[in-house]
């Protein structure tokens, strides 16, 4: 799986021969890959006109382009800010219902699994090379190869595993921590450049071990504490908007990390599923309407009192134990 930013072909469709040599040599002679553009057809042709643009069939003849629209932006998070209104408003299950379809936040949550499944399958079952690019490749592009990574891979679904496929996927790869989550959607400020990608991918992540609850080694607590900590944090695992401002910030030097203290004894049982069973096999998410569930243990959290099913698992876990 390979993973960049859009070609800068622009209006007058340039080539770079570099690019091309590049992308061909990760094929064998008669191989196909697979290229899936997170946007839409029509925003790629659109792009060229600001310099941007997609890969042409005869300049990258052994890859095929599928186009595989995921929102990114301010539609994404107006999609937050609606989802977090409704779940703190009290209404009538009609109303609720209503609000809750208008926000869209479980259609891009279906989304972002069916784009991660389609890279999964073309590199499960058709053997194919995948390349993944949206626009700058630190949106949607890592949203998708993180969680095709956690379908396909059983290490990446071990606690160290996780953290390294953030490390490797989200942080060292660049997204923008800093400017996507400058606010949360509570917030009265609206900036532009704002989005929650990241709280996407955890939601995504938390309807796989949903789905499969044996096969994840980590719990729903420590992707709330990922939430928390990328909003707010003590610790400068999120800081900054890419590995360049971290070295001149020297976020390593100046903060502790967020992983020494997860990993600590004493804390990472907190954080492990009682019920885990390793799973070699790969994970294949149902995207079905009824497979897909908001998720109460971070939107109702505040509203609704968990102390009960914290109690719960904690038995679980002595039991498991």
């Amino acid at each position: 799986m390979l993973r960049s930013s859009q070609p800068l072909t622009g209006p007058n469709r340039k080539r770079c021969r570099e690019d091309e040599l590049l992308l061909g040599m990760v094929l064998d002679k008669g191989e196909q890959g697979f290229i899936i553009d997170t946007r839409s057809a029509q925003t790629a042709k659109q792009a060229q006109m600001t310099g941007g643009g997609t890969e042409p069939k005869s300049s990258y003849p052994q890859w095929r382009r599928l186009h595989q629209p995921l929102e990114r932006g301010r539609p994404l998070q107006e999609s937050f800010i609606k989802l977090v209104e409704a779940c703190n408003t009290l209404t009538n299950m009609d109303r609720w219902l209503s609000r809750l379809e208008s926000c869209r936040w479980l259609s891009h949550i279906k989304a972002a699994l069916s784009t991660a499944c389609l890279a999964a399958q073309c590199m499960d079952r058709e053997e194919a090379s995948v390349l993944v690019h949206g626009v700058e490749g630190t949106d949607t592009t890592l949203l998708v190869t993180a969680l095709a990574q956690l379908i396909l891979d059983p290490s990446c679904r071990t606690l160290t595993g996780f953290q390294g496929l953030l490390e490797r996927e989200w942080i060292q790869a660049g997204h923008p921590f800093h400017l996507r989550c400058a606010h949360s959607a509570s917030s009265h400020a609206r900036l532009t450049q704002e989005a929650p990608l990241f709280l996407l991918f955890l939601d995504c992540v938390w309807q796989l071990s949903h789905q499969f609850p044996f096969s994840l080694e980590f719990s729903e607590h420590l992707l709330i504490t990922l939430f928390d900590n990328a909003y707010a944090s003590a610790y400068g695992i999120f800081l900054c908007n890419n590995e360049k401002e971290r070295c001149l910030c020297k976020v390593k030097e100046s903060t502790h990390s967020l992983w020494a203290w997860l990993n600590q004894p004493g804390e990472k049982r907190k954080y492990l599923n009682p019920l885990y069973s390793p799973n070699a096999l790969v994970i294949w998410p149902s995207v079905e309407p009824q497979s897909i569930h908001l998720w109460q243990g971070l939107f109702f959290r505040w509203i609704r009192s968990s102390r009960h099913l914290d109690e719960a698992w904690g038995e679980i876990r002595r039991l498991a134990e």
